[in-house]
């Protein structure tokens, strides 16, 4: 069996992952653009700022920037005044978001689920461990 690039199989999981991620998430508002990963931030570290976040999923500040503003504009996000930096804002799941994150957590998790659904858990540790290298020499490629 011929071996393919292995930044061609991450790149082919990453398109199948957003494309079927989309279809499940687009009856909540949340379909396209991967606005999802960052609901996700904000839901698991309130209080954030766009600049962490943008340092943290290694996006670009313009997408992270629209992504904000869509979550805002959905409902899902609120911006406060950072206290300690006035130009800055601080960004909070909204009531709505906090009402969603059990269902969002379901569907992330079921979707993991179908994705390992052939693998031991010994073989999803050794594939999140080896994934975790790749990223790693990735990041030092930069």
């Amino acid at each position: 069996m011929k071996k393919e690039p292995i930044g061609k199989l991450i790149s082919h999981l990453h398109r199948q992952n957003q494309k079927i991620l989309a279809k499940e998430l687009t009856p909540y508002g949340l379909g396209s653009g991967g606005q999802h990963s960052f609901l996700k931030l904000i839901l698991s570290q309130p209080g954030i700022t766009q600049d962490q976040m943008t340092n943290e999923m290694k996006f670009d500040k313009a997408t992270t920037a629209r992504s904000v503003k869509y979550l805002e504009e959905s409902g899902y996000i609120e911006r406060r005044i950072d206290p300690k930096d006035r130009r800055s804002s601080l960004l909070y799941p909204t009531p709505k978001a906090l009402e969603f994150a059990p269902v969002f957590q379901a569907i992330l998790g079921e979707f993991n689920r179908k994705l390992a659904a052939d693998l031991t858990d010994e073989e999803i540790d050794l594939l999140v461990t080896l994934l975790q290298k790749i990223t790693k020499n990735s990041e030092a490629l930069n």
